[in-house]
């Protein structure tokens, strides 16, 4: 593995990562906005693929940078990690909210990405999904504790979490609990609920695909459908369960999905 710096035009600094050997591959992560949380996945994909992963702007060992923070904002991060790596152009999957700056990515600088995986992501945000997130903001504002807590019950399937409990263990242990880390989630949230990829629908002509799990309680099954919709060229594969983590906690089938559709784009 190779760690290196790339400097924003903001002042942010991102920490990244790669490693392996192929066709260059970027995951970007979700709301929690961290590259430790494909490590599972990286071992899985790095004898096939050169993996770049990064913590995002305010996240773990990036600065946060003086820019907004949207998922515009957040696609251009994207790329300075491209440029930093001397990679014109890579597959790209991200996850959850990952999935959201992956499109807006796409849209805005199609010849840097080779393909697009949507990993538990949306076109748009529901009506679900905007009562859960912002009763999810209010719990942060009360109780940063109860929040990291509650998220982790709900991004897991239950059985798997009560075998590996360490994770929530983890997660709770690095609730954010000071006024920056909760003002940087909170304008993540926010990011994210006013995203709407609708209008970039058709600058998405690069190869996808579309994975999630029927047991996702943060982004429910059916926002992938309505995904596949858009995309209708986008193979869709549906998890039976897995819970929103599924990269996680069903890592082989994720990796399994990924890497036949990745191998298919060279």
């Amino acid at each position: 593995m190779t760690d290196f710096s790339v400097s924003a035009g903001d002042g942010a600094v991102l920490k990244a990562s790669r490693e392996g050997a192929g066709a260059p591959l970027v995951l970007i992560s979700g709301l929690g906005g961290t590259a430790g949380f494909w490590a599972p996945v990286v071992a899985g994909l790095r004898d096939r693929f050169e993996i770049l992963t990064f913590d995002q702007r305010g996240i773990g060992a990036s600065t946060r940078g003086t820019a907004e923070t949207d998922i515009a904002q957040l696609a251009d991060d994207v790329q300075a990690v491209l440029d930093a790596a001397g990679i014109e152009a890579a597959t790209i999957v991200g996850h959850s909210t990952g999935g959201c700056i992956a499109q807006s990515l796409a849209a805005r600088a199609p010849e840097r990405v080779t393909g697009l995986g949507l990993s538990a992501t949306w076109l748009r945000p529901s009506r679900y999904m905007t009562a859960l997130f912002r009763t999810r903001l209010d719990l942060l504002r009360l109780d940063p504790v109860a929040y990291t807590a509650t998220a982790t019950l709900i991004s897991y399937a239950p059985e798997w979490l009560e075998a590996n409990w360490s994770a929530y263990e983890r997660a709770v242990a690095k609730a954010p609990t000071s006024d920056t880390a909760r003002q940087i989630v909170a304008e993540r949230i926010e990011a994210l609920l006013a995203f709407d990829g609708s209008a970039s629908v058709p600058q998405l002509t690069m190869p996808a695909m579309i994975i999630g799990a029927a047991d996702d309680m943060i982004v429910p099954a059916f926002l992938q459908r309505d995904l596949a919709t858009a995309l209708p060229a986008a193979p869709l594969t549906l998890l039976p369960e897995g819970g929103h983590f599924f990269p996680a906690s069903r890592t082989d089938a994720f990796v399994a999905a990924v890497a036949d559709w990745a191998a298919g784009l060279q």
